[in-house]
């Protein structure tokens, strides 16, 4: 469920449903997903959310890949913890986890307008012995659990000692660190200090050398938060992601002045602590520009909560994109490669496609029918014409919209090579890589009814070298464009657009595989008869090699747009970015050849069957409304660095 799918399908039919029904639905959705062979990939591939060596770092000594958490309260039950793992997350919290379950139904409450949503009991979880028998079984991911351990509610101190004692002992074996709870108890201040001695004491004798880490809720107030941070024995503190409702055991995540309240404690508890100790930002988190400006606080690490719900999936890919800019933008770029090392050779074959395509549309448009091709049927065009004055017609549909979608497939291929390889763009090779694969892998579909063209072996024997050539010593790099970091009214925009190009590659990919299937089993769809005004076997009988070189064609088709379809899909998935000018012109460029080939043959032979047009009219839809809605993030922002202003803030509605 990545962002574009998240605020164009989902959140709008989502948000309709209660809060608790939303959640249930979303997690056992995804988690489901994910425990299928095969689900976490398929995750992976929608996100392409790998994390950078750059992200690396520590949190209390723990190891973690990015300075990204996802708090415990958003997934309780651990539903769907494998898939969430591969959103682009470091660590995970689990919590809060009490001696027994605390069961809370009653409704979840969304607060839209302020992006807070409001829980009826904080202490809701399924108790140590059911979180303890899950973790036992295996979680599915590897990321490392920070468990936050809170008293029952209503617990006095000596009894959440004794509950802090049996809660260390059985989750010690699974946890890679512990946020200690306790300081929303209302307990006096003496009481408290001396809870959390004891608790110190506790943890070292039952999880030595795992790291302590203070949580402390929103409402404490500063001079206290001060004290009690100072104290010793602490790994470090967490500035709880919550506001408890006076009175209640309702507690209140997000909303527009949850980003302030953890700026000023972090900022509070880094100037007491010193550079040492760790600072986690349990929320506040909504956008790209909130995590940002919580690390440059002071914070190791943020946690994220009410933001995915609001923001989308997408998230912490985001913010890491964000991470990544922030610390290499004041360094050296790496030289770029030499057009001869490997991005040019693509770019080569690029234009070797475009070239091909060229040819082929003039071949296609006057002659139709090659030497070999009137060779392989024994008749001469002039005879076919005679027979029947549509079969020719026929066949100029099949290769000149082949022509366009290989001048279609040239445009991207030279565009990912000149702006995504040579700038180390992983997502770039990936995209045209597969889309090689699977266009070079095609040429064996011409051999489906028997029938070998040479020209199209020859082309393949000379851009395949290309391909291999351009495999050699490629290499990663970030990208340093700077990326979005407000989720406004242009962002929210290019979900939309990116929605409509995500669609039109799938849609494209189904009918690639479609024309294939149909052109190695079948040859011919109804109308394609009903337009010529013979059946399949009366061509046979005419002349029994007509077929095989019409079969030949289409499966030729096939094989191409599907290749078309993988790059424009990749392409549309990951590459979508801020100021990503060039990919706007791409996909404007790219798609004309193809559109304009599919439409003006039809229309040039009369071929207008309404049924058998109307896929293309729904791609030509998507397509004008993918590049209306993109431009302003792709093209109007090029080359802007995003501005910092906190007083700016964009809330979702």
């Amino acid at each position: 469920m990545p962002d574009w799918s998240y605020h164009a399908l989902f959140r709008p039919l989502l948000f309709r449903l209660p809060g608790r029904i939303a959640r249930h639905w979303t997690l056992e959705a995804i988690g489901g997903l994910s425990r299928i062979p095969g689900g976490t990939f398929v995750i992976k591939t929608m996100g392409h959310m790998e994390l950078s060596p750059i992200l690396e770092g520590q949190l209390a000594g723990v190891p973690i890949g990015c300075p990204i958490g996802l708090s415990g309260s958003l997934d309780p039950h651990g539903t769907a913890h494998r898939a969430l793992a591969q959103f682009g997350i470091g660590y995970m919290e689990l919590g809060p986890v009490t001696v027994r379950e605390v069961r809370c139904d009653a409704p979840i409450e969304r607060i839209t307008g302020e992006e807070a949503i409001v829980y009826p009991d904080g202490y809701a979880n399924d108790g140590a012995d059911a979180i303890v028998a899950r973790l036992r079984k295996g979680t599915g991911h590897r990321l490392p659990h920070f468990v936050r351990l809170t008293p029952m509610p209503g617990s006095s101190p000596r009894e959440a000692l004794r509950e802090q004692q049996e809660l260390l002992a059985k989750l010690a074996p699974y946890a890679a660190g512990f946020y200690i709870a306790g300081l929303a108890e209302g307990w006096p201040a003496e009481e408290t200090q001396a809870y959390l001695r004891e608790v110190r004491q506790l943890a070292l004798a039952a999880a030595p050398g795992k790291p302590l880490l203070l949580y402390v809720p929103q409402h404490i107030p500063l001079g206290m938060l001060r004290d009690i941070a100072a104290a010793d024995g602490w790994s470090g503190v967490v500035v709880g992601e919550a506001r408890h409702e006076a009175g209640t055991r309702c507690i209140r995540v997000g909303g527009v002045d949850a980003l302030a309240a953890q700026l000023e404690r972090v900022r509070l508890l880094r100037e007491t602590l010193g550079a040492q100790s760790a600072i986690v930002a349990a929320g506040g988190v909504q956008q790209p520009q909130d995590a940002l400006e919580l690390l440059a606080a002071g914070a190791d690490s943020v946690q994220l909560h009410s933001g995915l719900v609001y923001a989308g999936p997408g998230l912490p890919k985001r913010i890491n994109e964000a991470i990544i800019y922030d610390r290499i933008r004041d360094t050296a770029a790496p030289p770029p490669p030499s057009f001869w090392s490997n991005w040019g050779w693509m770019y080569l074959l690029g234009l070797g496609m475009m070239f091909g395509g060229v040819l082929a549309w003039l071949i296609a448009s006057t002659t139709v029918l090659l030497p070999y091709d009137e060779t392989f049927l024994g008749v001469s065009r002039s005879v076919i014409n005679r027979f029947n004055g549509h079969i020719i017609h026929f066949m100029s549909h099949d290769r000149i919209t082949l022509a366009g979608t290989m001048i279609s497939i040239g445009i991207f291929y030279s565009q990912l090579a000149r702006h995504g390889l040579q700038s180390g763009l992983h997502w770039a090779r990936t995209a045209v890589i597969t889309s090689c694969a699977v266009g070079f892998s095609s040429f064996f579909l011409y051999l489906g009814y028997g029938y070998f063209d040479p020209l199209h072996a020859g082309v393949a024997a000379v851009l395949l070298p290309m391909l291999l050539f351009t495999l050699r010593g490629l290499k990663d790099y970030p990208s340093r464009k700077p990326p979005g970091l407000r989720n406004d009214s242009v962002w929210r925009r290019a979900q939309l657009g990116q929605c409509c190009f995500v669609i039109l590659g799938f849609g494209l990919a189904i009918g690639g595989l479609t024309i294939s299937g149909v052109g190695v089993t079948y040859v011919f769809v109804d109308t394609d008869l009903t337009y010529m005004g013979l059946t399949a076997e009366q061509l046979a009988a005419w002349n029994d090699r007509l077929i095989p070189l019409i079969a030949h064609d289409r499966a030729g088709f096939g094989g191409a747009l599907f290749s078309l379809a993988v790059a424009i899909t990749a392409s549309a998935l990951w590459g979508v970015g801020q100021g990503e000018s060039w990919l706007w012109w791409t996909f404007l460029w790219g798609g004309l050849p193809g559109f304009t080939a599919g439409l003006l043959i039809h229309f040039h032979i009369g071929y207008m069957n309404f049924i058998h047009l109307l896929p293309v009219y729904i791609a030509v839809m998507l397509y004008g409304i993918g590049l209306y809605l993109l431009y302003p993030f792709l093209v109007s922002r090029a080359g802007k660095v995003p501005h910092d202003d906190e007083n700016e803030r964009t809330i979702l509605t």
